[in-house]
């Protein structure tokens, strides 16, 4: 007759652990991730896209995708100020907007605004 033996601090890491198998995964996952997000994100926020870091969460290992961008959630959400009929956007303090246009420091009264652009959730599938 066998004895089996089960090492459940090894199970525990090998589930749990950033480093353990399931950890190692999810680390290949994210970062595929991460990288077609770079693809889709506009401009320079794909430069602003943190390399994910799998931590260990409370159901397993888990990874965030960081966008350290200051126009991030305008460029998510969308401003909800667009379309034919949609106003414009206007500075509230200053006489102009002041933006960066292909390398060239632009000066506008008014812009349209623009539709979500939910770069991140279009990035998830390239983890799968």
């Amino acid at each position: 007759m066998a004895i089996v033996r089960i090492d459940w601090a090894a199970v525990d890491r090998m589930l749990n652990s950033p480093t353990g198998m399931v950890g190692q995964d999810c680390q290949q996952r994210a970062d595929r991730a991460a990288t077609a997000a770079r693809q889709f994100a506009p401009g320079s926020m794909s430069e602003r896209i943190a390399p994910p870091i799998v931590q260990r969460g409370g159901t397993g290992p888990s990874a965030d995708i960081t966008v350290r961008h200051p126009a991030v959630g305008y460029v998510i959400n969308g401003t909800g100020l667009y379309g034919p009929t949609g106003r414009r956007i206007t500075p509230v303090r200053a006489q102009a907007l002041r933006f960066v246009l292909n390398g060239r420091v632009v000066f506008a009264k008014s812009v349209k605004g623009q539709k979500p652009n939910d770069f991140l959730n279009k990035a998830l599938p390239a983890a799968l």
